[in-house]
């Protein structure tokens, strides 16, 4: 392993899109620093699949997004076991409903803490290291960070933060790093199920008549991560055309 392979902390990377878009980036060379919250089992049996294929290559840790004090050590760590920091991808999300009528502070803040002011904070902890090897910010937002979910005002609004937050990091933080995003739409349906009315009601909205893949995810990322290199304070939105 060489030490100027290429570093990138990711939220939210034991599971589902985060651990595609790990794996998708280990495959390319990265050195990755996966981080869980509850998933612990998930996360050390990824962090021994990718030391297995490459030694050396990732480090794994645990902490609670919603703490912000949390926060810097996350960036800390990653910087203290590599030596430096190219990029950060804040994939974590948490997703529930809060029907008018049923929402209280509480589930307000949980909603906002995760998807919006963590990455917030672990952009600013890692704008210095950024800096230095003029690396790069993609943050996971949501189409319905542009066109509001029925039920989910609250992760709606949360989600609508971390868009206003990619183009306000993508100008605060230039020339040095880029800051981009990307929205899916339907990847996996959620894990409390969905019914099959409802699956066949969103395909009809999708143009491409299907739902991405956590592939299609990943590779955006790394795109956006290795080869965009013009391209700054963007939403790119992989919804199979779903917004048209």
């Amino acid at each position: 392993m060489t030490d100027t392979a290429p570093v990138t902390l990711i939220t939210g990377s034991a599971r589902r899109i985060g651990a595609a878009i790990a794996g998708r980036l280990h495959q390319a060379g990265h050195r990755i620093v996966l981080h869980a919250h509850r998933s612990s089992d998930e996360l050390q049996e990824r962090a021994f699949a990718f030391e297995r294929a490459r030694p050396g290559s990732v480090l794994a840790l645990q902490a609670d997004l919603r703490d912000a004090d949390a926060l810097p050590d996350l960036v800390d760590q990653a910087v203290a076991h590599f030596g430096r920091l190219d990029a950060l991808v804040n994939n974590a999300s948490n997703f529930f409903a809060t029907p008018v009528g049923q929402i209280t502070a509480e589930a307000i803040d949980d909603l906002y803490a995760v998807n919006a002011r963590a990455p917030l904070l672990l952009a600013q902890a890692a704008a210095p290291h950024l800096r230095r090897q003029q690396g790069c910010i993609v943050n996971l937002t949501d189409l319905h960070g542009s066109t509001p979910m029925r039920d989910h005002p609250a992760y709606s609004m949360a989600k609508a933060a971390l868009e206003m937050a990619t183009r306000s990091l993508a100008l605060e933080l230039a020339p040095k790093v880029r800051v981009n995003a990307v929205a899916p739409g339907a990847i996996l349906w959620p894990e409390q199920g969905k019914d099959d009315f409802a699956q066949e009601a969103l395909l009809a909205r999708t143009p491409l008549a299907r739902i991405g893949t956590v592939e299609e995810i990943a590779e955006a990322v790394r795109w956006l991560i290795e080869d965009a290199g013009f391209v700054t304070g963007h939403t790119l939105r992989l919804d199979g055309g779903r917004t048209l």
